[in-house]
């Protein structure tokens, strides 16, 4: 069996705690695909695109922290935008950058 060691990756929330993040295991990725692939049809809204974000994130964090993943209100005070950004993208794989949210488009490793 092949394994792949990649290089251990934080992010550190609003609060100053450290959240070790790697790629999700498949049963959090395929809920968490499912409710991305849903960005495009909101990208004119703001809100919603943040809403759906967010709600991915919470799918993420089950596997980082699962306290906050339970918790919308905290994460939400503990995290920024580009924190979002890094979580999805590592969670993932796809790649984001500010205009390709703003085109409803994310790119694939």
């Amino acid at each position: 069996m092949a394994t792949i060691e990649h290089g251990e990756k934080f992010v550190q929330l609003l609060d100053g705690t450290k959240v070790k993040i790697r790629p999700l295991k498949i049963s959090l990725l395929r809920p968490f695909m499912k409710k991305f692939e849903g960005i495009a049809a909101v990208a004119e809204d703001n809100e919603k695109s943040m809403n759906l974000l967010m709600e991915c994130v919470a799918i993420a964090m089950k596997q980082y922290d699962e306290k906050l993943a339970e918790d919308p209100a905290a994460l939400e005070e503990n995290i920024d935008l580009p924190t979002v950004y890094k979580i999805v993208e590592e969670a993932s794989g796809i790649k984001l950058t500010e205009a390709s949210l703003l085109n409803g488009i994310g790119t694939t490793n």
